[in-house]
């Protein structure tokens, strides 16, 4: 089973772009495609909280999780073919299914000790750990930023701002093929899902 994991950005919540991303995913990506939410606004919420409220970025990291999946939940809930899965088992019986997982990450990353549970870690690094738990073929990022055509690796989209500080750290560990995609790009990605094209990256 060809499998892609998908992470979509928090900054799409409430773009014109989402609904088009999600028909692509729910449709050509059925059975192939591993959504992976980001924090959207509610990661925001955790944000603005914790600097009124004081609360560690323990508490912070654990809060920013179930903003994932709230985010999680409301995409699932615009597309029937899009189901939550928690668990690896969950994820790879929705796939078997035809159907579309979305990641509700919680359990599985406050499950795992090696990872860091601050703001160093992002829904960036936990789609890449999932990539290489499911041994995926490969992580495409949906972001909202200006692609110049050329090449960036880990530690370079690390210097854009694109990604959170360990996102080398994961993308090594899971040994696997990083694409960034601007966010009107879901005609191309629609396309890259068919049947004999390979991902071909736009960062």
């Amino acid at each position: 089973m060809t499998v892609w994991i998908v992470k979509l950005g928090g900054s799409l919540a409430n773009s014109v772009e989402l609904p088009k991303w999600l028909d692509v995913i729910a449709t050509a990506g059925a059975g192939k495609v591993v959504l992976v939410p980001g924090g959207g606004p509610w990661a925001d919420e955790v944000r603005i909280a914790q600097k009124r409220e004081g609360f560690d970025d323990r508490i912070a990291h654990r809060k920013a999780l179930r903003a994932m999946e709230q985010y999680g939940k409301e995409l699932a809930g615009m597309r029937a073919n899009l189901v939550p899965a928690a668990e690896i088992a969950e994820i790879q019986e929705t796939l078997c299914n035809g159907r579309v997982a979305v990641w509700t990450p919680y359990e599985m990353v406050v499950a795992d000790p090696a990872i860091p549970e601050s703001w160093d870690v992002t829904s960036d690094s936990l789609a890449a750990w999932l990539t290489g738990r499911l041994r995926a073929q490969g992580l495409v990022l949906v972001k909202s930023v200006k692609l110049d055509g050329g090449g960036a690796d880990a530690m370079e989209m690390v210097k854009r701002g694109w990604v959170d500080a360990c996102f080398p750290r994961f993308v090594t560990a899971a040994g696997c093929a990083v694409h960034v995609m601007s966010r009107d790009g879901y005609q191309r990605f629609g396309r890259m899902l068919k049947p004999g094209i390979g991902i071909i990256a736009e960062s």
